[in-house]
């Protein structure tokens, strides 16, 4: 489900009031971001609906990781209001599914990809911590989805970047959230990786699931929702049209989109 853009002048502030009767999964009003007492990030609002996507772009160090670990209750924010799914960020661990830029994974355990996986549905698990037909049904499913099925079997240290990308994410996608933060989830991909991935984003938010997705590539802004340019402050956030303008991608990157 759509929701009503905000506007490109950051300096104007945004009335929320206009969408409190949206069923919102998200939402930020004036929110500051950052660790300990450095500010990264000043004055995002921003509201989703279910089916959202939100292409969170900027270079490194522009705040997208920390605007995510903020959402998922990683981080504490520093300044302002934000909720999701109508509570405190990290208060909801089966229905908030967050796959962070370079995850950690024991590589001294003797793990096999399918291990991974399924540590993603531990918060599913009852109350003797057992995974049921259906879980294991859910692991399978989703390895193939992600491709990687195909080395369930190895252990996490034998695979490639690629390969531990995709079990990563598979991992995520097991949790069956209604909110997935993804934090530059084709890195280490090749083209085919990538265009599986998008197809997979795609899918999640047909089943109305909003996804915020941290990256460098604009490709992946053009099916958003709302784009948000980031350069340690909202540069501009709107429409993929709204935002990635010239003058806007000049201050985020130095360069404008080929015409």
């Amino acid at each position: 489900m759509a929701h009503p853009n905000f506007p490109i002048n950051t300096s104007m502030p945004i009335d929320m009031t206009n969408l409190s009767s949206s069923p919102e999964t998200i939402c930020a009003s004036h929110l500051d971001v950052g660790y300990g007492l450095h500010t990264v990030v000043r004055d995002i609002s921003l509201m989703t609906a279910p089916g959202d996507l939100v292409a969170l772009i900027g270079t490194n160090g522009s705040g997208k990781s920390t605007l995510l670990k903020t959402l998922a209750g990683i981080l504490t924010p520093m300044h302002g209001t934000v909720s999701v799914l109508g509570g405190p960020p990290g208060r909801t661990p089966r229905r908030v599914a967050y796959l962070p830029q370079h995850p950690v994974s024991s590589h001294t355990l003797p793990l096999r990809a399918r291990d991974v996986v399924a540590m993603g549905r531990y918060a599913h698990l009852g109350l003797f911590g057992r995974s049921t037909a259906r879980d294991r049904s859910i692991v399978d499913n989703t390895m193939l989805r992600t491709g990687a099925d195909g080395f369930a079997e190895k252990s996490l240290r034998e695979l490639s970047g690629g390969q531990q990308q995709r079990t990563h994410l598979a991992q995520v996608l097991t949790r069956q959230a209604e909110v997935l933060l993804l934090d530059e989830p084709t890195a280490g991909l090749d083209i085919a990786g990538k265009s599986a991935v998008a197809e997979i984003i795609a899918d999640e938010r047909a089943r109305g699931v909003t996804v915020v997705l941290a990256t460098h590539d604009l490709s992946d802004a053009s099916s958003a929702t709302t784009v948000m340019l980031l350069a340690q402050r909202v540069v501009a956030i709107g429409t993929p049209a709204e935002a990635l303008r010239d003058e806007y991608l000049r201050e985020c990157f130095g360069f404008t989109q080929p015409h």
